[in-house]
């Protein structure tokens, strides 16, 4: 979709009433200094506390570091109804805990299709077969003397916010938003493997193929294979997480997660392909008509505020506020956000903070003056390619309300005036 001007004002639905109407009561610019409470007879600065009376923990109490106590809640969490076995389940990033671009290794969300694989790395192999001049056989130790890169992607389940396409159901951005997370892979270039292998000139296609139980597998181009894919094995510095498909994964820049296949142990080339299960009755996106989309690959724009949200609610009152939140597109880098405080009605552009890279998350904040009016708060993120994230409305006139995937429509939280926050929607 190319950006166009807003037109007229937006219509309101949500699963209990809200007013129309809803004026944003929030003064234009910067919301200048925050206010801070006096320490004039508070214990906390006047008295000696327990931390600084006795001596801490010693430097090996826990060899590999862990959270402070204080930050239990920050955790991944699932929902139980949305599938029958948690073998074959996913869980959520919990984005509004985060800042910045990059997801701690403990909090990357999981989807596994038969539960997490433990696999020795001496006994792990990777396979390339299929059209080729030379079939070869990596160990682990064979493929890390190859030249290796590093690059930060995000990755995203293509049924990310799958369950609000007909409506706000789950109330908060982990939820709506959290499979999705960003970190740094370390790894060597599919093209390199593939050109030690040596691609015959009918090799069209690549079938990566997991060793976890479920054998998952995808048709991937050659175009794509030899553009910036990674058969890598770390993230954020450290070896991969079990869970992450410890201990080789593939890398798929800015296209769906269900790609991305871990415990990576055999690459096939093809001349065409092969229509396994995840790329025809899965990952296909149904339409109004019953036709499917297939190959719909590309992760396009999109964005969320993280704070305020439904598990981040306004807490200080009027005043200060900083709203936070992430955009991304597997098209390239983000170039802008725009945010609105009434709906849709108007916006205002968000500063984008931090590293700007390509196929990775952005962070973007804006800060206002909260006068304590209610507010419906919304993101909207643009590429370097000028694709923008498109309304629900917009969205469902495209392609109909029988998909779950690739859901990049405008999400919209409702703000109280006693700071609780909740999904709605306004299309």
């Amino acid at each position: 979709m190319t950006e166009t001007k807003d037109k007229g004002s937006p219509s309101l639905s949500r699963r209990s009433l809200l007013k129309a109407g809803l004026a944003s009561g929030v003064a234009a610019g910067a919301a200048g200094a925050a206010g801070a409470a006096s320490a004039a007879g508070d214990p906390l600065i006047t008295e000696i506390q327990d931390w600084n009376r006795y001596l801490g923990d010693g430097v090996d109490a826990a060899p590999y570091g862990l959270p402070s106590e204080f930050e239990s809640e920050v955790v991944r969490r699932n929902v139980p109804w949305l599938t029958a076995d948690a073998v074959a389940s996913i869980n959520f990033t919990p984005l509004h805990e985060l800042d910045g671009i990059i997801t701690p290794n403990g909090l990357c969300f999981e989807r596994h299709h038969g539960g997490v694989a433990q696999i020795r790395p001496q006994d792990h192999r990777l396979m390339i077969n299929g059209l080729v001049d030379t079939p070869l056989v990596f160990t682990m130790e064979d493929l890390k003397r190859f030249p290796r890169e590093n690059h930060v992607y995000f990755l995203e389940c293509a049924a990310n916010g799958g369950m609000e396409w007909r409506g706000s159901q789950l109330n908060g951005c982990q939820f709506t938003h959290g499979m999705v997370h960003n970190v740094m892979y370390t790894g060597v270039k599919l093209k390199t493997l593939l050109e030690e292998a040596g691609v015959k000139t009918n090799g069209k296609w690549v079938l990566p193929e997991g060793a976890d139980a479920a054998h998952m597998t995808r048709s991937i181009p050659m175009e794509k294979a030899l553009d910036d894919c990674l058969v890598a094995w770390k993230m954020n510095g450290e070896a991969l997480r079990a869970e992450q498909g410890y201990p080789l994964r593939l890398v798929v820049p800015g296209w769906e997660g269900n790609m991305w296949v871990k415990w990576l142990r055999r690459l096939e080339v093809g001349d065409q392909p092969w229509h396994h299960r995840e790329e025809t009755s899965k990952y296909t996106d149904l339409l109004e008509t019953g036709k499917a989309r297939r190959f719909t690959w590309v992760m396009d724009p999109k964005s969320v505020i993280t704070s305020p949200s439904p598990q981040m609610p306004v807490s200080h009152g009027k005043g200060p506020m900083v709203i936070s939140g992430l955009a991304w597109s597997g098209n390239g880098r983000i170039t802008r956000v725009d945010v609105s405080l009434d709906g849709g009605r108007n916006w205002k552009t968000a500063r984008i903070d931090g590293p700007s890279l390509s196929k990775s998350l952005h962070r973007f904040y804006l800060d206002i003056d909260w006068d304590g009016s209610e507010m419906l708060i919304q993101s909207r993120a643009m590429d370097e390619h000028g694709f923008y994230q498109p309304t629900k409305n917009e969205l469902r006139a495209a392609r109909g309300e029988n998909s779950i995937y690739h859901n990049n429509g405008i999400q919209t939280w409702y703000v109280q005036k006693n700071g609780a926050v909740e999904n709605v929607e306004v299309s």
